[in-house]
């Protein structure tokens, strides 16, 4: 089954939905990370509107895509868009990481419909998809597996382990889409730990790569099928995103990356969203 909306309007005022859920959340919960939630709206809106093939009334039907969420401290855009897709109320958004919520400041899996992994500890969603993979590709069965990682995953030696086991059994069922906005908790990803040139990188490790501007939807909605033609190696979206994308105090901020919005914030994010949708359903 697919939920898939093929207007691009629309999706784009979906979007806007799940970053003023995901602003709502951040804010009620007075702690979690801002920036890199927000930054990815775009690309879940894609997967989860259009690319998967998923059933959010049934959450474990053996045929459904899996999405690996690595860089799990993002989970406020991940709730968010599994309760708009409806996975699960969306009223229980406003117990991110409250005391006995389901959702925990991280993603557990077994404790909220859609969670397909548990994590937190980074670098290591890239491994579990590659498993998970593996095991599709071994019993001939054509779901997929869609793997979120951040680039400052990209410098840890785990990731690279996993990147060549996925080239080894030419995994053409795994999708990695890397959120490039180029910002970690210590500063700027090229002052911490340079990654560049990471194109260069995949390929050299067997990969194909796809560039793409991380909040063009129809364009991750393209390459997200130009990696379901590739069967012979795994495919790596580099997602160029900007961190806080559409609040424009929060955008290319470091300090946003584990910052929540104050009352005041959020009425000013809130306000900036809300005019951004009458601009999309205007058509601007």
């Amino acid at each position: 089954m697919r939920n898939k909306i093929t207007n691009i309007k629309q999706l784009h005022l979906v979007a806007n939905t799940i970053r003023q859920d995901v602003i709502r959340m951040l804010h009620a919960a007075k702690s979690g990370h801002s920036a890199g939630s927000i930054g990815l709206v775009d690309i879940f809106t894609a997967l989860y509107f259009n690319v998967l093939y998923h059933d959010p009334k049934n959450p474990e039907w053996p045929e459904r895509d899996r999405i690996i969420l690595s860089n799990g401290h993002t989970c406020p855009v991940l709730y968010a868009s599994l309760a708009n897709a409806g996975y699960f109320p969306k009223e229980e958004l406003m117990t991110l990481r409250k005391l006995g919520s389901r959702l925990q400041g991280h993603p557990h899996r077994g404790t909220l419909p859609g969670i397909e992994n548990s994590s937190g500890p980074l670098a290591q969603g890239l491994s579990q998809a590659v498993g998970m993979a593996i095991v599709s590709k071994a019993e001939k069965k054509k779901w997929r597996v869609y793997c979120i990682t951040s680039d400052g995953e990209q410098q840890e030696g785990q990731t690279w382990e996993a990147v060549m086991l996925a080239a080894k059994y030419k995994l053409g069922n795994l999708t990695a889409i890397m959120d490039r906005n180029n910002i970690q908790i210590d500063g700027f990803t090229e002052d911490v730990m340079p990654l560049e040139p990471l194109e260069e990188k995949y390929r050299a490790f067997g990969w194909h790569v796809i560039e793409v501007d991380g909040h063009n939807i129809q364009k991750i909605i393209e390459a997200c099928e130009e990696s379901r033609a590739i069967y012979e190696k795994p495919t790596m979206i580099i997602a160029h995103t900007i961190p806080g994308k559409g609040i424009p105090f929060m955008e290319f901020l470091t300090e946003w990356h584990g910052k929540t919005p104050s009352n005041e914030e959020k009425e000013k994010a809130m306000e900036i969203l809300l005019e951004s949708r009458k601009e999309i359903e205007d058509g601007q």
